[in-house]
């Protein structure tokens, strides 16, 4: 991580960029005085799934500059000028968002250039994949256990099929899957010490793949309200995270507008059912 935290670092000298965050650091430095962008990165998403060579990633976001690099980063996601992500696995990609659609590019070895392979990404409306890390469940809170739930019972619950779990522990990768082929993931708040607010990040996780993910068609909420209309207070505030299909996002934030009867008990019951 403190590697590839670095070394974009050091390639950011001599650019547009005033302004450089990462998770790495704690406040945001300075690399170009006279730049007129902020860039905020996560260097090496997923950086725990190397020994097992799975795919990690970069994530990115870029924000214009402002006096102070505080002022830059903390502010609406909805005032991100691109963000995105670089998979490194069986090929290597980038997937961009400039406010405009998203953007898939490949990076072609030969030339040692990206080419683009795909402009206007969109992600399936509708699933069967959901991603999220079920060890938690008994410190999720009552509507994800809910959502979860009537998921898991399959075609006997009242979904009436069946579903399938996926969970890699790469942000970059799960975003990946979702962009290529649907579903939904969850990092939901949950009731231990120090995950009241999950555990991503907005500035540098969560903002710039809620940009990609929106604007290829698909959602992105804390559960309740969309991503990209938050302001975070702190360059490493974090906030529960959900991303993926439109439908499946609409209905994660259904369950959180049930009544407390409905998301206690198991399955049939569910307001989100009767007609």
């Amino acid at each position: 991580d403190v590697i590839a935290d670095d070394m974009y670092c050091t390639a950011l000298e001599g650019s547009a960029v005033r302004f450089y965050a990462t998770e790495e650091q704690e406040p945001g430095v300075t690399v170009n005085e006279g730049g007129t962008l902020a860039v905020a990165i996560d260097p090496l998403d997923g950086s725990s799934n190397i020994d097992t060579n799975l795919s990690i990633g970069t994530i990115f976001a870029i924000y214009p500059a402002e006096a102070e690099a505080e002022a830059s980063f903390l502010r609406p996601g909805s005032d991100l000028l691109a963000g995105g992500y670089v998979i490194y696995g069986p090929q290597t990609c980038m997937v961009v968002s400039f406010g405009r659609g998203t953007l898939k590019y490949v990076l072609d070895p030969d030339i040692n250039s990206f080419v683009l392979v795909d402009p206007a990404v969109k992600v399936k409306p509708t699933s069967t994949e959901f991603a999220i890390n079920a060890s938690n469940y008994r410190h999720w809170p009552k509507p994800i256990r809910a959502y979860i739930d009537d998921c898991v019972a399959g075609t006997e619950g009242p979904r009436g099929r069946n579903f399938n779990m996926r969970w890699l522990a790469s942000l970059v990768a799960e975003a990946h899957r979702i962009i290529s082929r649907g579903g939904v993931f969850l990092y939901p708040r949950d009731s231990r010490k120090g995950y009241e607010n999950g555990r991503l990040r907005y500035v540098y996780e969560c903002a710039p793949i809620a940009l990609v993910i929106t604007q290829a068609g698909g959602g992105a909420t804390d559960g309740e309200n969309p991503i990209l209309s938050q302001t975070p207070s702190l360059l490493h505030a974090r906030t529960p995270f959900i991303f993926g299909s439109s439908e499946k996002v609409a209905r994660i934030t259904a369950y959180h507008d049930l009544p407390e009867q409905e998301t206690s008990a198991l399955f049939g019951n569910r307001g989100l059912f009767r007609s």
